[in-house]
């Protein structure tokens, strides 16, 4: 039990380290309490999904490993959003600018976005996922899902606490007009790319 659960946490934070500089970039933005919640629920949200998907496929109940071109399709939310910070982020000056941005339009709850970005980064979460659920029995499987859900609260608050520091918010806020837009449109790039989702769209038009 004890080793299932340590390996269970060397998995998570194999996986989970991705999401640290997105949620930093996230807790950095807030400018109002409830915000918080959003971002936990969001990523509590995509976390599960993901490791419920990986369950499916690996316990046979599902008979298809998620294309990862289908998923990189979601590498278009956090794209899209790079590009609307950009451009209406001198528009609007108010505080909270960007999670206000986040939290607006098609997508006007914050943890709906955090929690597609979530699942847009999950294709390397199901490559791993899937197999290591494979050896593992059902007692097993339960404590590596507990394991990965208090997991998910250590990454929130390491990634808050990381954003409170003067030193990481001070740049942040200073240079928050160029390094979000650049984060996000690179993430959205990067799923795209990584997931061959450019390929197979090239292919399927051509």
């Amino acid at each position: 039990m004890i080793v299932t659960a340590f390996t269970a946490a060397a998995v998570y934070v194999a996986t989970g380290i991705d999401y640290l500089v997105i949620l930093i970039l996230l807790f950095s933005q807030i400018k109002k309490s409830n915000q918080i919640k959003h971002i936990w629920i969001g990523q509590y949200i995509g976390t599960v999904i993901i490791i419920g998907a990986s369950l499916l496929v690996a316990l046979g109940v599902a008979n298809f490993i998620p294309q990862q071109w289908m998923i990189g399709l979601l590498g278009l939310l956090p794209l899209y959003l790079g590009i609307k910070i950009w451009i209406q982020g001198e528009e609007d000056e108010d505080e909270g600018n960007i999670l206000s941005l986040f939290s607006s339009g098609r997508f006007n709850q914050l943890f709906i976005t955090v929690t597609f970005i979530v699942l847009a980064s999950s294709a390397d979460d199901f490559a791993i996922y899937i197999p290591y659920f494979t050896t593992l029995n059902m007692m097993e499987i339960i404590i590596a899902v507990i394991v990965f859900m208090i997991m998910v609260g250590v990454l929130c608050l390491i990634s808050y606490r990381l954003a409170s520091l003067n030193f990481v918010s001070d740049k942040i806020e200073k240079y928050e007009r160029w390094i979000v837009p650049i984060v996000f449109i690179g993430l959205g790039i990067y799923i795209l790319f990584e997931n061959g989702t450019f390929n197979a769209l090239f292919s399927f038009l051509f």
